[in-house]
């Protein structure tokens, strides 16, 4: 299992991240995620366990500095995991970030960043309220306040058409299909998507890595008590794929993609898999998605779709 103590320190990471601007949710919300991951796996192998523990030693000492500016945000990165003062907790607070979440959740706001890093929150303090404090729970309001309005995301068309906002790209027929009946419905499509996309090299939208976790993060919020607020954020989306989907593939200037040797869930895998070469933020959105991807997973019962699944995933993993 992740020690503990990263769950505590993810969650101030999380709670001072507006301070520093939206993006900066990415540090805190990767090493909570870490905690599920470990969670959600109690068998890993001693050597995995280590591994993710040092990835997550990274983001908190600063080994991703691409999300904000420190010099004019006036704190660092390590200062975001300073502890808080200590507060007695307040546990019926936890919803207020349901509540504020609630505001914008039906429109797409950065690819899905305001439902994933609310979705993270909301697990952590409802499976640990003696950690909602009134500085976290205000603080993660504030994180997630900072969304609203915020435009949908950017994806790359190509070095003809460059970089394009959502509200920029005029959908077509090839990119519709009807509207996800509820949340099972969207994760049956989210991993047939992965399985026939993932080597497809797209860019922007978040990528697989965000409509993984955005999927996911609407399935843990009706797990968690909030059916109705994650049934209004189906639309966002089912909106947020059909920008994805509407992405050119980009080899012939990016090059192919790579796929990962081994299973991430193995020490052969952290053994010989090294940074990413062909994406961005590897380092925290790589373990957002194994505890993303791992969730949507163990919706699906076909082992044969399970299988394939996890095959196309490397390609993340690379």
């Amino acid at each position: 299992m992740i020690d503990f103590q990263y769950l505590k320190v993810g969650l101030t990471g999380m709670a001072r991240a507006h301070r520093a601007g939206t993006m900066a949710g990415h540090l805190g919300a990767a090493v909570v995620a870490g905690v599920f991951f470990g969670e959600d796996h109690p068998n890993l192998d001693e050597k995995v366990v280590a591994d993710v523990q040092g990835e997550l030693d990274r983001v908190i000492t600063g080994g991703e500095a691409i999300w904000f500016d420190s010099k004019k945000a006036g704190i660092t990165i390590p200062d975001l995991f300073e502890p808080l003062p200590k507060e007695s907790p307040s546990e019926a607070a936890i919803p207020d970030i349901g509540v504020v979440l609630a505001a914008d959740i039906a429109e797409l706001r950065q690819s899905g960043h305001d439902v994933i890093f609310a979705s993270i929150a909301l697990r952590a303090l409802h499976d640990h309220p003696e950690l909602a404090s009134p500085a976290v729970v205000v603080g993660i309001q504030k994180l997630i306040t900072g969304f609203h309005g915020a435009p949908q995301g950017r994806g790359y068309f190509g070095k003809e058409r460059g970089w394009l906002q959502g509200a920029q790209v005029k959908l077509t027929e090839e990119s519709d299909f009807p509207p996800y009946a509820d949340e099972d419905a969207m994760v049956e499509i989210v991993i047939d998507e992965l399985i026939h996309s993932a080597g497809i090299r797209r860019q922007g939208y978040g990528g697989l890595f965000h409509l993984i976790n955005h999927a996911a993060a609407l399935t843990e919020l009706s797990r968690f008590g909030y059916r109705g607020l994650a049934r209004q954020g189906l639309d966002s989306h089912h909106r947020h794929l059909r920008l994805y989907r509407s992405l050119p593939d980009v080899e012939d200037e990016l090059g192919p993609l790579q796929k990962a040797k081994h299973d991430p869930r193995t020490a052969s895998y952290w053994e010989t898999d090294k940074d990413s070469e062909q994406w961005s933020a590897h380092l925290t959105h790589r373990i957002k998605t194994l505890y993303g991807f791992y969730t949507l997973l163990r919706q699906i019962e076909d082992p044969n779709t399970r299988v394939e699944a996890e095959r196309a995933f490397r390609y993340l993993m690379a």
